[in-house]
């Protein structure tokens, strides 16, 4: 606990707060209604404040950070506009469940509700895409809000959590005292599974014949990969991850059957779908995974669910043995009854499974044929993996080269994919990398994007300019809204409405505009001689902006078309 006998501004004492915290980065775009919280930065040094170029890559940002060190990602933006335009960026941060602090100025107390200048219910425009959202009406409460949302943004299953401040509250004068503990009556969320539970789901997995895991991203939030992989390797069961899970288990590893869902693998699936007892961990059988949930129901399988967020368990499926609980709990109970029980498994069926699912597998479903003319985009994810040697941060934006990244470039760590799995916003990719790059200063960072999606947001590169952030950005630039087309193609006819990119800039002479090094990549004989001079010792200290100039025609596969089963993919051999 921090006293003083000193009464300080509403505006040092959200400072002091940030300090309790121990927040090392601040995301932001100052304007009026928080020039109060900015004097108060420009006279403390215990955290970086890092100025973008729009208040939606202040919230990416901080997301990515807090993707990539599982701590509290902090922003500032102010009211109005700075609020509505951060709105994109909660949004994104709420869906995949990211713990942020959100802290927007607002007119003052005495104007609030009179249509003043830059002035917007902000609490109620954010409402839906928040976990928790305040506004502080007397400086009284910040000290005890801040805590309040520090807690909320990063306990149970985490989100974003926006605090509006009025002008006036942070130029008033008042003691400053944070709190050492917060509870609140209505808020106590489950971090112990049921043992029973626990007990009762371990039996089952034990004794089927056809056991399959099923990983989400709450293994990855709730840090308990090195858990996962004790409980899958032990009892040798086949694994397969959602697009935000991945990492979570190692993609390299034998048992890993790699992406399921719309752009899954066929191996994946089909043993989703055959499965006659499905572990899920930390996923929630949204649409893009399971397809049509009738027809995965069509196939009887017990189904045990562990999630920290009882309003995700049973919400798309029905569950037989539902397990409230942190994912890392609940795992590690696992892990000490198989240790201390040595269950016996029905090891000819798990043997005969596995030939099964081989079978599938030999299909080798991302097998694509290379040419001597045009670049094809998984090449070049692949080469970006041997070049990088797998040890890379790599972040994507929306579209098919996200897919082609989440295919080809095989995670093993987690926390190392950061993408825009549930909202799916197209500009993440370069104001994600910035908070990576700045969160891990001498990791290697990719930015994996299209032409289109980082134009969304590519005034960051004068932000990456200021702090000297040596992003590598890989453009995969077919001159289409690549996943748009491909709609386009496989659905209405081949009627390509508005997902033609015309105009586009020279991505080279702009990258140089601002400061950086640019590439244009056009032959595929040219592809690994370009990224290892991208990442090179002597490009080390520099953004490279890489232009790969890939085939316009290239798909990406499996799919599974919208109302389809995860056993109904299309496959590239049957075109």
């Amino acid at each position: 606990m921090d006293q003083s006998s000193k009464q300080l501004t509403g505006a040092e004492i959200l400072i002091r707060c940030l300090h309790e915290e121990k927040v090392k980065f601040v995301f932001g775009y100052p304007g009026g209604a928080v020039l109060n919280i900015y004097d108060a930065i420009f006279q403390q040094d215990k955290f970086k404040h890092v100025l973008v170029r729009h208040e939606q890559a202040a919230i990416h940002a901080a997301d990515a950070f807090s993707r990539s060190t599982g701590e509290v990602g902090v922003a500032l933006v102010t009211s109005g506009p700075g609020a509505t335009n951060a709105v994109t960026g909660i949004a994104t941060a709420y869906m995949d469940s990211i713990p942020m602090v959100i802290i927007s100025g607002q007119v003052p107390t005495y104007a609030i509700g009179q249509d003043a200048f830059q002035e917007c219910d902000t609490v109620g425009i954010t409402r839906p895409c928040v976990k928790h959202n305040f506004l502080v009406k007397d400086i009284k409460d910040i000290a005890s809000t801040m805590k309040k949302a520090f807690y909320v943004a990063a306990s149970g299953r985490p989100g974003p959590v926006l605090v509006d401040i009025p002008k006036d509250i942070t130029a008033q004068l008042g003691d400053f005292e944070y709190p050492s503990t917060v509870a609140l009556r209505s808020y106590n969320p489950v971090t112990k599974g049921h043992l029973g539970q626990i007990k009762k789901a371990l039996k089952m997995l034990t004794e089927a014949k056809r056991p399959m895991v099923y990983s989400g991203g709450g293994v990855v939030l709730g840090d308990a990969s090195q858990h996962l992989i004790k409980l899958v390797q032990s009892l040798g069961l086949p694994i397969t991850s959602t697009l935000m899970g991945l990492g979570g288990y190692p993609s390299t590893d034998k048992q890993f059957l790699g992406m399921l869902g719309m752009h899954g693998t066929y191996e994946a699936n089909m043993a989703m779908q055959e499965c006659d007892v499905l572990l899920a961990v930390g996923a929630r059988f949204d649409d893009r995974v399971i397809g049509n949930p009738e027809h995965f129901l069509s196939r009887p399988r017990t189904i045990i669910h562990i999630d920290i967020d009882p309003s995700s368990i049973a919400k798309r499926v029905k569950i037989d043995v539902p397990i409230v609980g942190d994912v890392k709990s609940v795992l590690a109970d696992m892990n000490e009854l198989v240790a201390s029980e040595k269950p016996a498994q029905n090891t000819a069926a798990l043997k005969d499974w596995f030939k099964e699912i081989e079978g599938w597998r030999s299909k080798n479903c991302l097998s694509f044929a290379l040419s001597p003319e045009l670049i094809k985009p998984q090449d070049v994810i692949q080469k970006l993996y041997q070049v990088t040697k797998g040890d890379a941060y790599i972040t994507s934006d929306v579209g098919q080269h996200q897919m082609w990244a989440a295919q080809y470039y095989p995670f093993d760590k987690p926390r190392r994919w950061i993408n825009s799995g549930g909202l799916g916003t197209m500009g993440v990719g370069l104001p994600y990398a910035m908070g990576v790059q700045l969160a891990h200063p001498e990791a290697q960072v990719a930015c994996i994007t299209g032409e289109a999606s980082v134009q969304m947001c590519i005034q960051e590169l004068s932000t990456c300019k200021q702090f000297n952030l040596p992003i590598k950005v890989i453009t995969l630039n077919n001159r289409y809204m690549g996943m748009v087309r491909q709609w386009q193609e496989f659905f209405y006819g081949n009627r390509y409405s508005q997902s033609y990119m015309e105009a586009l800039p020279d991505f080279v002479k702009l990258a140089e505009a601002y400061g950086h090094v640019g590439m244009r990549i056009e032959n595929p004989a040219d592809i690994e001689g370009a990224l290892k001079e991208a990442f090179s010792p002597q490009l080390k200290e520099r953004l490279v902006f890489m232009d790969f100039m890939t085939d316009q025609s290239e798909n990406v596969f499996p799919m599974i078309p919208n109302g389809k089963g995860l056993s109904e993919m299309i496959l590239a051999e049957e075109l």
